[in-house]
């Protein structure tokens, strides 16, 4: 019997990632991501999927993002009732990332029925933080590199990918093939993430391509932070720092803490750290020493060299601080959360900044801010942009196309096919025929919904 994969997501785009595998009247999803970016992908979210979720037999998770995982509590939502695989790390980051998702959406409804901007009446969430907890009874972890049956006869494992606390590759044994899925790779000379495992041989490989289309500077984040932080500071102005809870935020504070323990900036500059999210994620790298570079005093100066920012009282009176500081606030691309409140009271003022801090997905806020927009739309309001926006290109924590191609190239055998995933058109279409003029291999990028044997 054949096998088949179905792409439902981060298919020509590099949001939404979920990928049916189908084999012998049984199938599994390996991740369970949410759209986000533009609004025509934000409405993929409340579309049914084309199988009962009641089908789905077990989903693998290739790490905790929400763009991987965030669809979970749906899922159950609508009927699964099978077991979710991960790593540990990943286990212990969804614990936080799912329920402040649901958190988030719930505010976020109650802002738009109290404001009136919604085009529904009542706004819903998605999901409700309890429904996300309610996922959270579903994970079983197990350790990189250990063989494990997500379903009868169907076996896997995960290898480290970089990028962020327990991201994993998958390689997924069915019906004869095997099957690799890269999810999202890290950097090889990421400053806190270890680089990614060497891939095991398989006949067909899933390869994100987010980087697709650049090659990431030589500068490193360190040399491109100096000067945009010390420039804000100089005029008495606020950065505010959109990260991503998870990775973005731990390589930031890193960073900071180091370049005020060489006086590159003043000691008593202050830097506030507004998402509990990201608190609590800071707070794991030292419960997962040796899963990354950091030492455990590296860990303490990155969890002690900002102001942990744990309420909504403590956020709002950040705004009336005066003088010089730094906020770092989730999202990273500014599609919800906290920053969007800070972006609302310092984006108007000449003297402040926006420092972005790697991939802004086409459609989102901070793909506005990225493009040089004028002025930004938040809570049906729009905004004029006076702050300096900061694009950093060395805080990226993916692989760009080259490191991509390498990851690829080091197979032990050429695979019979690399679908090309989790990338814009235009990056998953370069990295295509990059694979196919440098490796000679065959390479496709599957359409949103199409089905292919593996």
């Amino acid at each position: 019997m054949s096998v088949h994969i179905r792409f439902l997501g981060g298919a020509g785009t590099v949001t939404g990632s979920k990928y049916l595998v189908e084999h012998g009247g049984q199938c599994l999803m390996v991740d369970c991501g949410l759209f986000q970016g533009y609004k025509q992908l934000r409405l993929r979210n409340r579309d049914p999927l084309p199988v009962a979720p009641g089908d789905i037999g077990a989903v693998l998770l290739t790490h905790a993002h929400l763009d991987h995982s965030g669809y979970l509590p749906l899922l159950l939502k609508d009927g699964f009732d099978g077991q979710v695989w991960s790593t540990p790390a990943t286990r212990d980051l969804a614990q936080i990332l799912l329920p402040d998702s649901g958190h988030i959406q719930e505010e976020d409804a109650a802002y738009a029925n109290r404001k009136g901007f919604s085009k529904h009446s009542p706004a819903l969430p998605l999901y409700t933080e309890d429904e996300a907890r309610q996922s959270l009874k579903r994970f079983r972890t197990v350790p990189m590199h250990q063989a494990f049956e997500p379903l009868r006869g169907w076996t896997a494992r995960f290898y480290g990918a970089g990028h962020i606390l327990g991201a994993a590759s998958v390689l997924l044994e069915v019906g004869g093939r095997r099957i690799l899925f890269s999810g999202d790779l890290g950097r090889p000379d990421d400053s806190i993430m270890l680089a990614p495992d060497a891939p095991p041989a398989a006949d067909v490989v899933v390869c994100e391509s987010t980087y697709g289309d650049r090659e990431h500077p030589d500068e490193d984040l360190l040399a491109e932070l100096r000067p945009a932080l010390q420039r804000v500071a100089a005029r008495g102005g606020t950065a505010v720092v959109p990260v991503f809870a998870v990775g973005r935020a731990q390589a930031l504070l890193h960073a900071i803490a180091q370049l005020k323990s060489t006086g590159d900036l003043p000691e008593a500059l202050p830097i506030y750290l507004d998402s509990p999210m990201a608190i609590h994620s800071t707070e794991l790298f030292a419960r997962h020493l040796g899963e990354h570079r950091l030492r455990a005093q590296q860990c303490h100066d990155m969890g002690h060299v900002a102001t942990m920012v744990r309420n909504a009282e403590e956020s709002q009176a950040i705004a009336r601080r005066h003088g010089p500081k730094v906020i770092l606030a989730a999202s990273g691309m500014a599609t919800g959360g906290r920053v969007l409140h800070h972006l609302v009271q310092q984006l108007g003022d000449h003297r402040n900044m926006v420092v972005l801090t790697g991939y802004q997905a086409p459609g989102t806020r901070g793909a506005t801010l990225a493009n040089g927009g004028t002025q930004v739309r938040i809570h049906g309001q729009d905004l004029p942009v006076r702050a300096e926006v900061v694009q950093l290109t060395a805080a990226s924590a993916h692989a760009d196309a080259g490191q991509l191609v390498d990851w690829l190239r080091s197979l032990p055998t050429p695979p019979r096919r690399v679908f090309v995933t989790h990338g814009d058109m235009e990056a998953a279409d370069r990295l295509r025929h990059r694979i196919e003029t440098e490796l000679r291999w065959q390479a496709l990028v599957p359409e949103h919904g199409s089905t292919w044997a593996a």
